[in-house]
C-alpha cells in the first residue's frame, strides 16, 4: 500500500509540474517567437509551440521523485534499472524532439537523421533486455528470436511507435488525448497482470499528460511539438518491451497501423498528405482531399454523416473513442 501511495503521490507531482511549467511557458513562447499556426480554425490563431517538452519533463522528475522516496522509506531501490532506462528514454527522445521542433514546421531534421539517432536512443531498453529473446506476437504467439530481439527488434519497435505516434496528430488535444487513452488502457492492462512497474509508470505518464491537456485541449494555448510526440511513442514501446506486454502492446496500437496503410496509400496516389482540414467560415471542417488519407480526413467525413457537419473537437473525440474500443477489445482478449 505504501509503493501504491508513492506511485499516485509522483503521478500528483507529474501533474503539478506540468501545469506549472506550461502555464509558465506560454508567455515566453510567444515572447520569444516560438508559435504556430492552429490551422483548423479560421483565425489561424498563433499558438505557443513546444508545450510538451514541460510535461515529458516533469514526469522524468517524477520518475526520480518516485525512486528517491522509495528508497528511503524502504531502504532499497525500486527497479532502479527500469526506472533509469526509461527516464534515458525519455530525455533522449525529448532532446531529438525537441530539435526538431526548434527548426521549424517542415524544416525539422532530416527523416534519416531521425531513423540514425532514435535507434541508439533504445540502448538502455537493450541493455536491460540484453537477455530477452521471446518476443510475443498477435496471431503468431511467441517466437524465439534470439539475440535479434534485443539487438534488432527493440531498437526498431522505439523507433517505430516514436515515429508512428506522430503520425495521428494536428488537432487540438488529439495527441495528448491519444496519449491518454493508450496508458489508461495499459494501466488496466498492467493492474491486471500484476506488473509493477508499467503500472507505476502509467500513471505517473497520466498525471503529465492531463496537466498538459489542461492547456492542449480545445481551443489550445500550447501545442505538444515532436518534443511529446517522439518522447511519447519512445516511451510506450518501453513499457511494452519492459512489461513483457509486446502481444497486447501491439494490439493496442492498432489504429497507428491504419494511419500507416492511410499514409501510403498517400504517396502511392502522389500526396504527402497533412491532417488539417479545409476549415469553412464557421469552422466546421471539409475533408482536404478526395480521398482519405489519414483517419483524421476519415472521422470528418463519417462525423458529417452523422451528424451532417463536422468540428474539430468532434474529431479528436472520435478517434479517441475509437482507441477506447480497441483498449476494451485487447482488454477483452488478452485478460
Amino acid at each position: 500500500m505504501i509503493a501504491i501511495a508513492i506511485g499516485v503521490a509522483s503521478a500528483i507531482i507529474s501533474f503539478a509540474g506540468s501545469v506549472v511549467m506550461i502555464r509558465a511557458w506560454i508567455p515566453v513562447a510567444k515572447r520569444e517567437g516560438m508559435v504556430g499556426k492552429d490551422m483548423n480554425k479560421v483565425e489561424k490563431n498563433e499558438v505557443a509551440e513546444v508545450g510538451g517538452f514541460w510535461a515529458i519533463i516533469s514526469s522524468i522528475f517524477a520518475f526520480l521523485v518516485f525512486e528517491a522516496i522509495y528508497a528511503f522509506v524502504y531502504g532499497r531501490f525500486y527497479d532502479i534499472l527500469e526506472v533509469y532506462s526509461i527516464t534515458i528514454l525519455l530525455i533522449l527522445s525529448s532532446i531529438l524532439g525537441f530539435l526538431d521542433d526548434i527548426l521549424g514546421w517542415k524544416r525539422g531534421l532530416p527523416a534519416y537523421i531521425r531513423i540514425l539517432a532514435m535507434a541508439p536512443m533504445a540502448l538502455p531498453l537493450m541493455i536491460i533486455r540484453h537477455n530477452a529473446y521471446i518476443l510475443s506476437l498477435p496471431f503468431f504467439g511467441k517466437i524465439d528470436l534470439g539475440l535479434l530481439y534485443p539487438l534488432v527488434v527493440i531498437p526498431v519497435g522505439v523507433l517505430g511507435a516514436s515515429n508512428a505516434f506522430n503520425m495521428i496528430a494536428g488537432y487540438n488535444g488529439l495527441e495528448a488525448g491519444m496519449g491518454l487513452v493508450l496508458l489508461i488502457f495499459t494501466l488496466a492492462f498492467s493492474l491486471a497482470k500484476g506488473l509493477s512497474f508499467t503500472s507505476y509508470a502509467s500513471i505517473i505518464m497520466i498525471g503529465a499528460i492531463i496537466g498538459f491537456l489542461l492547456y492542449n485541449k480545445y481551443p489550445a494555448k500550447v501545442f505538444p511539438g515532436n518534443t511529446f510526440t517522439y518522447a511519447f511513442g519512445a516511451f510506450y514501446a518501453g513499457l511494452v518491451i519492459l512489461g513483457d506486454a509486446t502481444k497486447f502492446g501491439l494490439t493496442l496500437f492498432f489504429l497507428y497501423y491504419i494511419e500507416l496503410i492511410l499514409f501510403l496509400r498517400g504517396i502511392l496516389h502522389g500526396v504527402y498528405k497533412e491532417n488539417f482540414a479545409s476549415v469553412s467560415s464557421d469552422n466546421t471542417l471539409e475533408p482536404p482531399y478526395s480521398k482519405s488519407y489519414s483517419l483524421t480526413h476519415l472521422s470528418i467525413k463519417i462525423i458529417k454523416k452523422v451528424k451532417g457537419r463536422a468540428k474539430e473537437r468532434d474529431v479528436v473525440l472520435f478517434l479517441m473513442l475509437l482507441q477506447s474500443i480497441v483498449g476494451l477489445v485487447c482488454l477483452i482478449i488478452y485478460l
